[in-house]
């Protein structure tokens, strides 16, 4: 789930193979701030809505109720039902996507320009006017139930929930978006019409447009959209205090393959010391063949088939994380290899070679990331809520570049803590127990 936040690092994409991106800010005459990419060669327009604060936001007690919310939102709206809302939406070619994370909810559209005015008129009516029928709700939340029911079987799921909980304590972000079996069954109408009022609000609004439209056409389309919704919703939460378990918490679980999360307090991507902590991590453990964990515990020592790591800053909290799979008799020597590279960072940094082939896959991968307009239109979005600047793109790869051997030395000894790393193994591990302490 949180996995997303990783995406959230690398930002943007437009046109294939290239990081070129002219990007206006735009105010509606109702003053609804936007970015834009004007692109006229298609006459199509992306559209991306974001609204802060997503599952974060459900109220006490009502654990998963903006999640089945959001699933609710094309189930009908106004005067259409589910089939007619469908019917309408594959009558105009649009498409519409909502979507809900621990820190907002998503609403991505596409539209053809002739069929714009119809197309926003439809999505309104599903964001200011869903119908919440009775036998919409109980399809929807079926198909919730069935999977907080089938992550229950899943050492994935398990070791995530039980690492959540380790970390996160008593916020919204300890649990599970979906809620539990309980949470989800006891939700009502009005519990959802609620959700709905503390998320869909103006005071938490980002938007990114891509495609066929002018600054002053966006204007008026988005005071039509999202003018009349109410203007301010539900208090944010504050900040997580994060309280990383050293040691290892075993969950048993029969299967002949335990699942390993590992994690540590992180990173603001605010920090003067986030592209270092990037490059740190691509040579730890970020992903590539080439990363030493990956040489270690897989090429060397055969224990599993992938392992790697990741800088997961979410709005309210930050963690570097990472996890590895292996056979239950074969897993505690994945976790000690992991601690003793850990611990090896710590001390030495990178090398030379490891810092300028992590700086030039970093920098060299980045373009490839401008592939489409719907993707431009939601990293435009991601790029407000992280504060960055306008003009970010052009620069980010300059910001790699500055990034020295001695700054990575020295924030590897700042940021990695071997004696602070915590462990949850799913599975039937053999010769590890749980060592954990607060």
């Amino acid at each position: 789930m949180r996995l997303f936040y990783a995406l959230a690092l690398t930002l943007l994409a437009a046109f294939p193979a290239r990081a070129e991106v002219n990007i206006q800010q735009v105010t509606s005459p109702g003053g609804l701030t936007a970015w834009l990419v004007e692109e006229h060669s298609i006459p199509f327009v992306a559209l991306d809505v974001r609204f802060r604060g997503g599952a974060s936001l459900d109220a006490p007690g009502k654990r998963g109720a903006i999640n089945l919310m959001t699933g609710l939102l094309e189930e009908g709206a106004g005067d259409m039902d589910a089939r007619a809302f469908a019917r309408e939406a594959e009558g105009l070619a649009s498409s519409f996507r909502f979507n809900v994370g621990d820190d907002s909810l998503s609403v991505s559209t596409r539209f053809l320009v002739e069929n714009q005015d119809a197309s926003v008129a439809l999505l309104k009516q599903a964001l200011q006017n869903p119908r919440f029928d009775p036998e919409a709700i109980e399809r929807v939340r079926g198909q919730v139930l069935s999977g907080i029911r089938s992550s229950a079987k899943d050492p994935n799921d398990i070791a995530r929930k039980t690492m959540d909980g380790l970390l996160y304590g008593e916020h919204p972000y300890a649990t599970s978006l979906s809620g539990t079996e309980e949470s989800v069954a006891a939700l009502t109408r009005d519990d959802l019409i609620a959700a709905h009022a503390a998320v869909l609000a103006q005071d938490r609004i980002y938007i990114g447009a891509v495609g066929d439209i002018t600054p002053e056409a966006l204007g008026l389309l988005l005071d039509e959209l999202l003018g009349d919704l109410p203007e301010t919703g539900a208090p944010m939460p504050p900040r997580a205090t994060v309280t990383v378990p050293s040691g290892i918490t075993v969950v048993d679980f029969p299967t002949p393959q335990s699942v390993a999360l590992f994690a540590q307090k992180g990173i603001s991507q605010k920090d003067d010391d986030f592209f270092a902590a990037t490059v740190l991590n691509q040579v730890l453990g970020g992903g590539s063949f080439e990363s030493r964990l990956m040489d270690e515990v897989r090429e060397k020592r055969g224990l599993t088939y992938g392992v790697y790591s990741y800088l997961a800053p979410m709005d309210l909290a930050e963690t570097y994380q990472g996890s590895v799979s292996s056979a239950n008799d074969r897993i505690g020597e994945a976790i000690s290899v992991i601690q003793d590279e850990w611990s090896k960072m710590a001390g030495q940094g990178v090398t030379e070679q490891e810092l300028d082939d992590a700086k030039t896959y970093i920098t060299g991968s980045y373009p490839l990331r401008f592939d489409g307009n719907q993707t431009i239109a939601g990293i435009l979005v991601g790029m407000q809520m992280l504060d960055l600047p306008i003009d970010y793109i052009p620069t980010r790869n300059e910001k790699v570049e500055a990034v020295t051997l001695d700054d990575v030395k020295r924030v590897a000894g700042e940021l990695l803590d071997p004696e602070g790393l915590a462990f949850v193994v799913v599975g039937q591990p053999e010769g590890v127990e749980t060592t954990a302490t607060k």
